[in-house]
This record gives C-alpha cells, structure tokens and sequence, in this order.
C-alpha cells in the first residue's frame, strides 16, 4: 500500500513471490497491509449496522412465518391437487422479503433431502423438488434493507417435515450447532478479553468439533465470511480450509458463522451472525437450537 501526500489517495498492489523472497534474503520484514485495508473497507458505521438490525429483524420473523405456510400448503383442509415446491417456497420468501422493503442478490435456497448435501444447490422452475411429509429441508436466506451502504442479514435454517428427526439427522445437527457454537464462543471470548483473533482460528474451532465427531470430510467450505453491503463482504473471512485467513476480526465488522456437514442424502448447516465492537462480540438474530418441526 502507497501513500500519495498530494492527492490523500492510496493504492493496493501484490508483491510478487521473487520479490518477497528477496527483499527476505536482505533481512528484511515482509509485513501485510491486509488489516490496514480492512480497516478501511470493512469497518461499518453506527447506521450500518443499524441497517442490518432492522434487515434482521424481518428476514427472522418472514422466515418463522414461511415455516407456518409450508404447513399449509401441505395438509390444507381440503387437501391440495398441486405440489408444493423448493421453487414454489423460494418465490414465497421473495414476495415475503420484497412487501418488506429488502433487496438481495439471488436466492434464497431452499432445498430437501439430498438437494441439501449441495451446498451450491440453487432450485429452478425447471429444475425444483416438491416438499413432501418426511422430508428434511434446508433454508438459506439473506437480504438488505434498500438503501444505500445497507448491511445484508444472513442466515440458515433446517428442519423435518411431518415427522420427529432420525438419530442421524439430530446427531448431525447437533454436532453442527455445537461447532457452530464453539466458533462463536472464542469470538466472543477474544474480545471480551480485547486479544486479537484472526479469522482462522474461529474456522478451527468449528472444524475441530466436527473432526472430532468423525464428519471431517463432510464439512467442505468455510466456517465463515466477512458481511457489509456486498453478501461476501471484504473483510477477514473464518477459514482455514479455502485459504489461511490471518486477517483480524476488527471491532464494528460484521461475518458469518455456518459450519456444515453434507452427507449423501441430507446436509446439515446452521448460520448466524457476528457483530463485533471494542470488548464485545455477539449474535445478531435468532439462535437455532434445535431442528425445526413442520
């Protein structure tokens, strides 16, 4: 990064590898400016974060509501002749998200059985399941008041369908929430404690719990990623796996938690925010605990 004095304009370029290993060899220190950059482009201000208070506020409530409206849909009083699909129920969500003033880019996902395990599963009009009674759903939503620098809202539900949840499906679960849960605890206890925390070291304390109850494999993206007025935001993201990221998680940002597990016939991923400020760090909406029933 380079300092222009006459016109308080700085710029951002790579150092190429030969370089580095150069400038190495003469003793010198190679320091990234990657912190200083976020700083710059990730660090919200008090009405941004406002703006993702209110987008979280409506996304929650439209998306307990949608779960009541997939009910009705599938046991009508008089019962129904039309299926009820993935792509019907991601329509419902956006009509939902548009009356509330929201805006977004894609999506949102809503997917069942093995449609969950692909965690890049988009359905279509040409190309959706119908939800039926046993099935195991996944909900992914996220949205952003329309306004301008408005901070999106960005979360993921599951659930059954008719029926209680199979030992596998709440061990999955459950091992999810509590990786989910143990990169939200050494967020918050790093700023509590004012410690610098990078965004690896959330991303290994999801993985490690989900190593340890043998789905290592099964979990194959990220913990999580920056959030601002772009869904991937530019700041630090919670990964070891994608990349290194040994970017600060800096006060007044805001980033995701999701870790996952995509076994064949059904995934499991539960996503929540993070805001962050000098000493605190918390969730910003609701919390799933356990999965929902339909």
């Amino acid at each position: 990064m380079q300092y222009s004095p006459n016109n308080d304009i700085m710029y951002v370029s790579m150092v190429d590898a030969g370089t580095v290993e150069f400038l190495r060899s003469l003793g010198k220190q190679i320091v990234s400016s990657a912190d200083l950059v976020s700083q710059f482009e990730a660090v919200l201000t008090a009405d941004q974060i406002s703006t993702h208070a209110v987008a979280q506020r409506r996304i929650d409530a439209l998306l307990a509501e949608g779960w009541q409206q997939i009910a009705r849909r599938l046991r009508p009083a008089q019962g129904s002749p039309y299926p009820y699909t993935e792509f019907d129920h991601v329509q419902w969500l956006s009509e939902a998200m548009r009356r509330e003033g929201l805006v977004w880019d894609n999506g949102p996902n809503v997917s069942v059985n093995a449609n969950s395990s692909d965690s890049h599963y988009e359905p279509t009009a040409a190309n959706t399941a119908p939800l039926r009674e046993g099935d195991f759903l996944l909900i992914d939503i996220w949205g952003r008041v329309d306004a301008p620098d408005s901070v999106y809202y960005d979360i993921t539900w599951t659930g059954v369908i008719g029926r209680e949840p199979t030992t596998r499906e709440q061990l999955v679960f459950e091992t999810v929430r509590n990786a989910r849960d143990a990169a939200i605890s050494v967020v918050e206890q790093a700023f509590a404690q004012r410690r610098p925390i990078r965004g690896f070291e959330a991303d290994d304390a999801a993985r490690a719990v989900i190593r340890s109850a043998g789905f290592a494999q099964y979990f194959t993206h990220r913990t999580g990623h920056n959030i601002a007025h772009e869904i991937h935001g530019p700041g630090a993201h919670l990964d070891n796996l994608e990349t290194h990221d040994d970017r600060r998680l800096l006060p007044n940002t805001c980033f995701s938690v999701e870790p996952g597990i995509y076994l064949p016939e059904f995934g499991v991923r539960s996503e929540i925010d993070m805001l962050t400020a000098p000493g605190k760090a918390w969730v910003t909406g609701k919390i799933q605990q356990g999965l929902v029933r339909i």
